[in-house]
């Protein structure tokens, strides 16, 4: 399962690395390129609610193996595309399939893992699928350099469908699916199947959305940077090469995997969920002002790989929102109250680069280079603000 949540974050990653493959194979504008990154996440954001019923009626098992089976499918097709209206099914079928991952993942968790190493292990799961995106920053880069975007493409394609294979033969629902009597004293009931009553209970319960808002406005503006505008900006502002440029991302990406280690622990440790949120969110808003105001829009370059260490580190902020959504709703709902949280998160990864895009092809050709990313990247100020505001409205459990 966590090789499957490695390729769900190079899917998530790797569009802003190909931007100038995509728009020269296709012959596409910023706005259509940025639409097409986003489509993995719309798809993501809306397989959300059926990926935690899928989560909760059918099995993590039956459910990773498929979407992982299916996003193999997409990414082949993605590579192989003629044409820019395929390439948008292929990563349509690539959101579909990854979809379901990160939520039978926490869905694995709550049955085999105790309450108090949730957000531990939760921690745990997003350094090991940050993996996925360190691969989608320069590796992808040198990749694409020596066999084709297409070529690689494909390839992962096919890693893919290997790892649904194992998927299917390794992973197991409940601790009492297994023989190991150790294992199987965690949880020896399986939770009940959730009812239209209980769905209508998460989403109706105040509690689970300001977790919501957070991880849209947290998750949004981080992969707006690292996913798909990074690159660009550190090209078109500093003029560094691809391969040069692809290193800045990673940077948030490697500060995203320590912090989601870091922030779960101390969590877990103190028993506390708000405090550390508030903490670790408010140096993130205060990262993503350096970014926007400082010097115009261009900080020094000396200062850009600690910066965005830093935003990536903070930004990790989002991971407890999945511990609240499970612990202020009902346990048995545990796949659907994460899955309702994990929609605010890609419904701001699908937006704000689309808006970012717009606006890159509207101004582009009257806008210097720094002006034009300083006011795209307004936006993602703008979500780091929203998420920190619903910081302070989250239910302390």
């Amino acid at each position: 399962m966590a090789l499957s949540y490695v390729v769900v974050f190079f899917h998530r990653m790797a569009a802003g690395v190909v931007k100038d493959d995509l728009i020269q194979s296709f012959h596409i504008s910023a706005t259509t390129f940025a639409n097409l990154g986003a489509t993995y996440f719309y798809a993501y954001m809306l397989m959300q609610i059926p990926a935690g019923i899928l989560a909760d009626t059918l099995g993590a098992r039956k459910t990773v193996t498929a979407g992982t089976l299916l996003a193999g499918v997409g990414s082949i097709l993605f590579g192989f595309a003629p044409t820019v209206a395929v390439a948008f099914l292929g990563r349509l079928l690539v959101g579909m399939g990854v979809s379901v991952v990160f939520v039978c993942i926490l869905k694995i968790l709550s049955v085999w893992y105790r309450p108090e190493e949730f957000s531990t292990m939760s921690g745990v799961t997003s350094f090991i699928g940050n993996m996925g995106g360190l691969m989608a920053q320069t590796p992808l880069a040198l990749m694409v350099a020596v066999f084709t975007w297409r070529n690689t493409f494909m390839a992962i394609g096919l890693a893919s469908i290997l790892i649904a294979v194992l998927c299917y033969l390794i992973i197991r629902d409940y601790p009492t699916d297994t023989k190991t009597e150790k294992l199987s004293a965690i949880n020896q009931e399986k939770a009940d199947k959730p009812s239209a009553k209980t769905f209508i209970q998460v989403i109706t319960n105040k509690h689970t959305w300001p977790g919501f808002f957070l991880f849209a406005g947290f998750f949004g503006s981080y992969i707006s940077f690292s996913g798909t505008w990074g690159v660009s900006y550190m090209m078109d502002v500093y003029g560094l090469s691809k391969s040069s440029a692809a290193n800045y991302p990673m940077a948030a990406t490697l500060g995203l995997m320590v912090g989601s280690i870091l922030i779960g622990v101390i969590s877990d440790r103190s028993k506390n969920r708000k405090k550390p949120m508030l903490v670790f969110g408010l140096c993130h808003l205060a990262t993503w002002a350096i970014l926007v105001f400082s010097n115009g829009g261009k900080p020094p370059i000396e200062i850009l790989y600690p910066l965005f260490f830093a935003m990536g580190f903070f930004c990790a902020t989002f991971i407890l929102t999945f511990a609240v959504a499970k612990e202020v709703n009902h346990p048995k709902t545990a796949g659907v109250s994460t899955a309702t949280v994990n929609t605010g998160g890609f419904l701001g990864a699908a937006l704000l680069p689309a808006l970012m895009g717009m606006y890159i092809d509207g101004a582009g050709q009257t806008l210097p280079a720094v002006t034009l990313y300083q006011n795209a990247f307004m936006y993602c100020f703008i979500a780091a603000v929203i998420g920190t505001i619903a910081i302070f409205l989250i239910k302390e459990t």
